[in-house]
């Protein structure tokens, strides 16, 4: 079965309406785009509107602004129901039951483990779908515009699998299997995920939909060591909270969302990154599990540099108000 086929199927599959590409849509427009250029090389002349070339614009100039507001649709959506399902997850068991008594779920813990399966399909085969379309667009054009769209989206965080609640669901599939549990859910989410170890460096490896592999470092770039207490920022950059807070200029007593607009992501000099910064708590509970040694480590030298911060700010709180 052609992909395209296989994309519509389980599109139309799933028991709400959730946005999409737009496959057969983008797939006439390149059709009609390919005749358009054939027609133009048998006369000798060339599109005017730069159609098959080099420009980033198709001829009715619709291509890539229908799929940024796919993109946009997808990765929106698939954020608010991670949020939520990860959420409850964390969340006390009277919530939890309050939920399936609502109707928010089906009535038990399988339920849940089933709805971040369905989000990380959802999230995998979108991928794959903008992927392919990209991919047949630069055939058509026998351009590199379907890529440098590709990396523009990524700068304006319209992947999907740049979303850090991508990253906490592979934590969470991870930790799952690694529970008690285990047996009573044997590949709880889908297979191919895996949190490995390179030269003592941890990453979350996974090889996926369609061949789709891909690795997540779990190294923090100021420290240079595993993330301690993660967080995401929303350019997608990981750090350590502690790490992020001084990049920021703000004290960990004032937090990332005290951070000034103008302050930037240290890898990517993005700025205005860290007021929607995540915490990523599945992340952190997989970590805490398999690095025990270095996490107590952690815990207790961030404990004492806390303290010593707390110490300073209520200190100079107190001058402030003294007037000294």
């Amino acid at each position: 079965m052609k992909f395209c086929k296989t994309y519509q199927k389980f599109m139309q599959g799933q028991e709400k309406k959730l946005p999409g590409v737009g496959f057969k849509k983008l797939k006439k427009i390149l059709k009609r785009c390919r005749k358009d250029s054939q027609l133009h090389n048998q006369n000798g002349t060339t599109c005017p509107d730069h159609c098959p070339g080099n420009s980033i614009s198709l001829c009715d100039g619709t291509f890539f602004p229908s799929l940024l507001n796919e993109m946009s649709e997808i990765v929106g959506c698939f954020n608010e129901r991670a949020q939520k399902l990860l959420d409850l997850h964390l969340d006390s068991g009277f919530r939890k039951y309050f939920f399936w008594i609502k109707g928010k779920l089906r009535g038990n813990h399988t339920a849940l483990i089933q709805e971040g399966r369905d989000l990380v399909t959802y999230a995998l085969i979108n991928a794959v779908a903008i992927r392919k379309i990209l991919k047949k667009y630069d055939k058509v054009h026998y351009s590199k515009q379907g890529q440098l769209f590709k990396s523009q989206a990524q700068s304006m965080h319209k992947e999907i699998l740049q979303s850090p609640w991508f990253c906490e669901l592979m934590a969470f599939h991870i930790n799952l299997r690694e529970t008690k549990a285990k047996s009573r859910h044997a590949n709880a989410l889908f297979d191919g995920c895996s949190l490995t170890f390179k030269d003592g460096k941890p990453s979350i490896t996974c090889e996926l939909y369609d061949s789709l592999k891909f690795d997540i470092d779990l190294t923090c770039s100021i420290c240079l060591d595993t993330v301690f207490d993660p967080v995401s920022l929303t350019c997608g950059h990981l750090f350590c909270y502690m790490c992020a807070c001084s990049a920021a200029s703000v004290s960990i007593v004032d937090g990332l969302k005290e951070a000034k607009p103008t302050e930037k992501c240290p890898l990517c000099r993005e700025s205005g990154v860290y007021e929607g910064a995540v915490h990523l708590e599945e992340l952190n509970t997989l970590l805490s599990r398999r690095c025990q040694e270095y996490w107590e480590e952690r815990l207790q030298s961030e404990r004492a540099e806390r303290l010593k911060q707390i110490k300073e700010h209520w200190e100079s709180e107190c001058r402030a108000v003294l007037g000294v």
